[in-house]
């Protein structure tokens, strides 16, 4: 097989704007289960949310993109806060499946309720028009809202992973978790901190949402496919590993453009063969603590 260098180049960063999708995704779920053992099914749909959310915004109150880029994650991670107050925090103490299962069933009621509403086909969202052009690298054209993707994605993943990792509130968060009773005796609000961590969890969904309204068509049902690779890479990179869902999320973008290239048939399998080899020779993921 003859393949040309731009050709590899242009899908190098074709699959790095999926694989920005895939790292902010991941990255959400990762904060949710690793700060509050939660795997949280309701993430597509709350992805979901924010895309159809910025839709409703500009065809109905003339709301633009960039207004609905602070917004959108603002009023679904409210949402979640609701979520979190009212479902998930009698579950927190019980078994991984109770929330896999409530989730989910949130997941089936979100995307019934959209779906009821605007029907099951794509709703067309147009890029914002200072991000409407492209630009000729020479080997491609590469549009300006890709770029502008990958770069709000990179900025966004690691200014979480860096509060987390690196500062006395992400101090306070991973403690919380671990021994709520002595945190609480520092004066710190952890049921308040725990929700406040949900609810920045399903922001950051909300955030991939308002990104990709531009490059996917906006549909009830956008998460569905999506979610399921992106819980791959969470799995890949580790459970609650922060880093290990960004750079797997990336690094698995890229591997699925490749693949277009040279094995189309298999770019929508990659991810999960990945996963299993993945598990068989490191269970607890890339990046994952063993127990």
């Amino acid at each position: 097989m003859n393949i040309s260098l731009p050709a590899l180049l242009s899908q190098l960063l074709l699959g790095l704007v999926n694989g920005s999708f895939y790292a902010i995704l991941s990255l959400g779920l990762a904060v949710i289960f690793g700060l509050l053992n939660v795997i949280n099914f309701a993430h597509g749909a709350l992805f979901m949310m924010g895309a159809v959310l910025s839709w409703m915004a500009m065809n109905y109150f003339g709301i633009n993109y960039w207004v609905m880029l602070l917004v959108a994650p603002v009023v679904v991670g409210l949402f979640g806060v609701l979520i979190e107050r009212l479902l998930l925090r009698w579950i927190y103490k019980l078994d991984h499946l109770y929330g896999l299962l409530l989730t989910l069933g949130l997941t089936l009621l979100i995307e019934g309720a959209f779906r009821s509403v605007y029907g099951v086909s794509g709703l067309s969202y147009e890029a914002p028009e200072a991000l409407s052009s492209a630009t000729d690298l020479g080997f491609m054209v590469l549009p300006n809202y890709r770029a502008w993707v990958v770069v709000a994605s990179l900025v966004v993943c690691f200014a979480t992973w860096f509060v987390i990792e690196k500062t006395r509130l992400g101090a306070y968060l991973r403690a919380g978790t671990e021994n709520p009773r002595l945190v609480e005796a520092f004066g710190v609000n952890v049921p308040l901190m725990i929700t406040l961590t949900y609810g920045f969890g399903v922001a950051l969904a909300a955030f991939a949402g308002v990104l990709a309204a531009p490059v996917i068509q906006v549909s009830p049902l956008m998460g569905q496919n999506l979610i399921i690779v992106v819980f791959a890479v969470v799995v890949i990179g580790g459970m609650g590993s922060i880093m290990g869902s960004i750079l797997t999320g990336l690094g698995l973008g890229i591997i699925e453009g490749f693949t277009k290239v040279f094995y189309p048939e298999a770019s929508s399998t990659v991810v999960f063969v990945i996963m299993v080899i993945v598990l068989l020779i490191r269970p607890a993921g890339l990046f994952g603590k063993e127990r």
